[in-house]
């Protein structure tokens, strides 16, 4: 036994020669956790406070983290979670308290357990609890024997590895397992001790395959089941139905098939069933929701008609059916207790359905096909709302003057549709709103004068409407706007002071404002993107606006201003088209000293004509090209009209679908069409195509004639891509086919609808949750570790931005570009470092000195997404790099609050929690040495760990 050093023993004897002792604990026990705490203490400062117990009073049941009996004869609890313990030498002492029952160690920095603690603590009969939870222990998981009591084992959120088989099988009184969030593989295990008392079993996020075992069905007392998070396949097995006493069955995140069994609705004990993010089909069996509370089907394949009684269970409080392929109308709703009800994405028709549901908090029944009015009593059938998302449907008619009873809501979402009228008074009483979006929508007459009265507003999204008149003076006293878009309307007069506020945008684009552009969006200090194009402004461009240190994104397009252009910063985009503007003349090139050779001169002068012919053909080819504005910052050159003549094509996947629908000819003629460009990266242009099946798919150029493009031969780049296209990752955009052109390589893809990252975080105004940014960080760090641990050759990026990253769907991130490290050669550009090694704020330091594209690079580029998903900030804000600003303000920990978007961590103490620990993760990423950067495998389990 390790002895106790003398100062401690001293302590210890001086503390029970002055003391009362009402402690009965024997003396081998008052030894023991003397001897634990005082090893806790000298190898953890962040203890210091069990210590602190210690130096009070001799008396162990006295001290934090010891439960003893009623009598204090022994003791019978040791917890010691969260306390930052990095040591494990303590716990072979454990072992000598005989009369121990429960050890809770989870949460600390645990990295292994010694071979003794399970010799010695598996002889103590009554223990019957052990918990060693979020530390960092690695390698198999230890084998139990002895422990003839333990009832619950927790080694959740740990990095243990390998397949679990016989280690538990001695564990006789086994109620509760989980083993969750480690990297566990194999087949889900079956040899779990007395099958008779197991109660609960918890397996999520590990790595566990095949299919869900029958053996599982011999413990009958299960009440909770969570397979989640793996990677089974197969169907749920029909002998589920035996199970009598199961409460809560999670089987989400998989790759099961098949449909949603019927035995289902004859389970009365089950409460939750999820089993969303996998590819079952078939429909929804009737009855499903009888006893059910909550219900996760999202983000499957289903098919079919939501069944007539779903939404009349007597239970049901949540239910969730997005993200299928569901017909027909929405049944009735009668279930009292339902609070949330997600029927988004979808083909559902028919009416929105009358109710009287005062519990109903949470109802989105966006991206369908519904038609007709929105109920005029709708505020009255669901007065306690906090979300209404009913865009994107075919609903049309007024916006009932009832949503001004809804006095707890805080997002109404309404665009896309095709409402009409003006905007009711009434929705300005709603106090609480901090979303209010009815885009793209036929609303008429003005903007409210009283617009202020909602002010509690961050986000007012009316652009692509029918609005007419001025812009209130009241929009300045909103006092926490951060985002204004009434782009696309026919508004017109003074602008008015706006809220200092405003950071997201400020779009006022397509409008009829004229005169010169207003002096007081000088206020404007935090403003990012500022649209005021297709309007009649007239004048200069103010320099004031050249002092906006925000700013990323100004346009100004076809206005009827004049002058010559303000220098902006290098880090902005700047659009100016369709004006009289004149660019600053660059500087003349410089004098040549007279010391200088004849020969020097004669170069230099070479030199300065070919620069000037240079300049002159450049300026004849910009003034000759037609530009179009395509998301904002986007140009397009008429020379393209007609389209590229195919030279070679060939298809590269071996999907029959794809095969079936990819036309060359029909993609051809959609990349000549200006109105099919969808958006840039830094080296490539991406267009829709739709094909003659109605399919639609992103071609994507390349410019063969770039000189940083390395290609060789034709035959060496079909080859990169022949390898490219057998991959398969769900996160990782894979070329389908390509065709190649005298000029340009066209590369096949899947469509992403939902646009870029960039788009969908910074652009459009969608103020993402936090459950979508978390989802696609998982997403984008699932794609970026398959491509480093391909098993033919690490495949790095060499710019990996938001812009880079495309969303097929808010659960489907896409990483791009996976090819250039293949075909661009560094050596080759005449641009900046950053050119080459990707977008500015992404470019990790060492490049400037390495000038190599690594997987820890890569690691730093996602670090710098993860802060933008954190902070909802881009990469470089008023020429400040966010990895910079973050690692610079990470310092104190008492800061990391201010680092976070705080209308996203508001939300709950969970979020900001989950949002904080992603933010240990994106820190560990961009760390300025890349040898302390951890590996993306470790990334992505990391991120998982931080649910």
């Amino acid at each position: 036994m390790k002895k106790v050093s003398f100062n401690a023993l001293y302590l210890f004897v001086i503390m029970l020669c002055i003391e009362v002792v009402s402690s009965q604990l024997p003396p081998d026990q008052v030894s023991a956790m003397t001897t634990i705490y005082e090893i806790i203490q000298n190898n953890t400062s962040a203890s210091s406070f069990l210590w602190s117990d210690v130096l009070k009073t001799s008396d162990p049941c006295l001290w934090k983290g010891v439960g003893c009996t009623s009598d204090n004869s022994s003791i019978n609890t040791v917890s010691v979670n969260s306390s930052s313990i990095s040591t494990s030498d303590f716990l072979p002492f454990v072992c000598n308290i005989p009369t121990l029952e429960s050890l809770d160690v989870s949460n600390n920095q645990l990295s292994s357990i010694p071979g003794g603690f399970f010799t010695g603590c598996g002889g103590i009969t009554g223990l019957k609890l052990l918990n060693f939870s979020g530390n960092r222990l690695s390698g198999p998981l230890p084998t139990f024997n002895g422990f003839p009591f333990l009832d619950t084992l927790d080694f959740s959120r740990n990095n243990l590895t390998g397949e679990v088989s016989m280690q538990l099988d001695g564990l006789g009184s086994l109620k509760k397992l989980n083993l969750g969030w480690n990297s566990f593989g194999g087949k889900i295990p079956t040899n779990l001790g007395n099958m008779n008392l197991l109660d609960e079993i918890v397996l999520s996020l590990n790595s566990f395959t095949g299919e869900i075992p029958l053996e599982i069905t011999k413990f009958k007392n299960l009440s909770v089941i969570d397979l989640s998070g793996n990677s089974l396949s197969g169907s749920i097995p029909i002998e589920f139905g035996g199970f009598t006493r199961l409460k809560t069955l999670i089987l989400s995140l998989n790759k099961l098939s098949g449909g949603i069994p019927t035995f289902l609705a004859n389970i009365t004990s089950l409460e939750r069933f999820a089993a969303n993010q996998n590819s079952f089909t078939g429909s929804i069996p009737s009855g499903i929701t009888k006893f059910l509370s909550f219900l996760d089907l999202s983000y499957n394949n289903l098919s079919g008609a939501v069944p007539s009684d779903l939404l009349s269970g007597p239970n049901l409080q949540a239910v969730d059916l997005s993200f299928n392929k569901l017909e027909g109308s929405i049944p009735a709703i009668t279930s009292t207790k339902l609070y949330r009800l997600r029927l988004g994405s979808n083909s559902l028709n028919g009416t929105i359905p009358s109710a009287s549901l005062r519990s109903l908090m949470y109802l989105e029944l966006d991206n369908n096909m519904l038609s007709g009015e929105i109920p005029s009593d709708l505020g009255i059938m669901f007065s306690n709302l906090s979300l209404l998302n009913l865009a994107n449907n075919r609903l049309r008619g007024t916006l009932p003057p009832s949503f001004g009873s809804l006095g707890d809501l805080r997002v109404l979402s309404l665009q896309s549709n095709s409402l009409s009228g003006g905007i009711p008074p009434q929705i300005l009483s709603l106090s609480k709103l901090e979303k209010l979006n009815i885009s793209s929508n036929l609303l008429s007459s003005s903007i409210p004068l009283s617009i202020s009265r909602m002010q509690n507003l961050r986000n007012l999204d009316l652009h692509g409407n029918n609005l007419t008149g001025s812009i209130p003076d009241s929009i300045g006293e909103i006092p926490y706007l951060v985002e204004l878009q009434l782009g696309n309307n026919q508004l017109s007069g003074r602008i008015p002071q706006m809220p200092d506020t405003l950071q997201i945008s400020l779009n006022l684009s397509h409008n009829l404002f004229g005169g010169p552009i207003p002096v007081t969006l000088s206020r404007l200090q935090n403003l990012e993107v500022l649209d005021l194009s297709d309007n009649r402004f007239s004048g200069v461009i103010p320099d004031f606006l050249t002092q906006l240190s925000s700013l990323t994104h100004l346009l100004v397009m076809n206005n009827d201003l004049s002058g010559i252009v303000p220098k902006f910063g290098r880090n902005l985009v700047f659009d100016f088209e369709g004006n009289e503007l004149v660019s600053p003349s660059p500087p003349p090139p410089p004098t040549p000293k007279k010391s200088k050779s004849i020969a020097s001169t004669i170069i230099i002068a070479v030199g300065s004509s070919a620069m000037v012919v240079g300049l002159v053909i450049m300026l004849s080819i910009l003034v000759s090209r037609r530009y179009h504005r395509i998301n904002d910052e986007n140009t397009y050159s008429a020379e393209e009209a007609s389209p590229p003549q195919v030279v070679h094509g060939n298809l590269l996947t071996p999907n029959s679908i794809h095969r079936s629908n990819i036309d060359f000819k029909a993609a051809m003629e959609a990349v000549s069409d200006p109105l099919n460009l969808s958006l840039k990266t830094r080296f490539s242009t991406y267009y829709k195509a739709v094909m003659p099946s109605g399919a639609s798919y992103f071609v994507k150029k390349l410019n063969w004639s770039d000189k940083i493009f390395q290609l060789g031969s034709h035959e060496r780049f079909e080859e990169e891509l022949q390898v490219l296209g057998k991959l398969c990752s769900s996160n990782v955009m894979i070329p389908l086919a390509y065709v190649l052109t005298l000029d340009s390589a066209y590369l096949f893809y899947d469509f992403a609808p939902k646009g870029s990252l960039f788009d969908c975080l910074h652009r459009m105004g969608s103020t993402l949750d936090w459950a979508s940014r978390y989802s696609i960080a998982i997403g984008v760090s699932q794609g970026l570790a398959f491509l480093h641990e391909c098993k033919s050759s690490p495949i790095l990026l060499l710019d990996l931005s938001t812009k880079s990253i495309l969303l097929k769907s808010l659960n489907e991130p896409q990483v791009g570009d996976i090819e250039l490290c293949k075909v661009i050669d560094p050596s080759k550009s005449t641009g900046s470092l950053s050119t080459i090694a990707g977008s500015v704020g992404y470019v990790p330091p060492e490049y400037a000195y390495t000038m190599r594209v690594t997987a820890a690079g890569n690691v730093y580029s996602f670090g710098v997404v993860l802060l933008e998903l954190l902070t909802g900030k881009p990469a470089v804000s008023g020429g400040i790099e966010l990895a910079k600003l973050v690692l610079s303000n990470s310092a104190q920990r008492n800061k990391w609050d201010h680092i976070l978007d705080f209308n996203i961590s508001k939300t709950s103490v969970a979020v900001r929690s989950q949002m904080l620990a992603v933010l240990k993760v994106a820190m560990a990423c961009v760390s300025l040495q890349p040898e302390t950067r951890p590996k993306m495998k470790s990334v992505l389990r990391m991120l998982l760990n931080a649910r």
